[in-house]
């Protein structure tokens, strides 16, 4: 019988959503699966600790945003967004794949701030997902999952802010955010 793939959304307001899902692509490239990354509002300016380990694994993960809504404006990324959904459905098609990692695709579908579902469709979204090949494991993250996501999903882990280092002042660690 051939495998069915899964479709695994991690969500919620705490700290360990990428984090969960670089603990499933390890697993994976560990299992020689062709693995494939694709970060929605990460920006390939800045370096992230996560791609300087993938690509010395071999596998391959873009960075397609262009960081936080507060600092571009709305079309900026409007426009980003447009690339970053026309990759993820070339990717989502692509029968090579074995795990698709879609990082902070929650994220984008949840912008309020300006319209995105002319460029990032909800149904088209969930059309995608619906019809990749069969065998594809699909990772989403990022806050704010919709629940037409959720629902579709296999299984969907929210991960809770119980406490954080944030709130003592703290700042982003070099290792541990990025």
């Amino acid at each position: 019988m051939a495998r069915r793939g899964l479709f695994l959304i991690y969500t919620g307001n705490g700290k360990g959503k990428t984090t969960a899902s670089l603990g499933v692509t390890l697993r994976a490239i560990g299992r020689g699966m062709n693995v494939k990354f694709l970060q929605f509002i990460k920006s390939p300016e800045r370096t992230y600790g996560e791609a300087l380990a993938l690509k010395k694994l071999g596998v391959e993960m873009e960075q397609l945003g262009i960081g936080f809504t507060w600092t571009k404006t709305p079309q900026e990324h409007r426009e980003a967004l447009t690339i970053a959904w026309e990759k993820a459905k070339q990717a989502l098609c692509d029968p090579t794949i074995d795990l698709l990692v879609l990082d902070e695709l929650n994220n984008a579908l949840a912008i309020s701030k300006f319209p995105i579902e002319d460029v990032l469709p909800l149904a088209e979204v969930i059309d995608a997902i619906r019809n990749r090949p069969a065998h594809m494991h699909l990772v989403v993250t990022g806050r704010d999952a919709k629940r037409e996501l959720m629902d579709l999903a296999d299984l969907v882990s929210n991960i809770d802010a119980t406490k954080h280092y944030y709130e003592e002042g703290i700042g982003a660690v070099k290792g541990l955010e990025f």
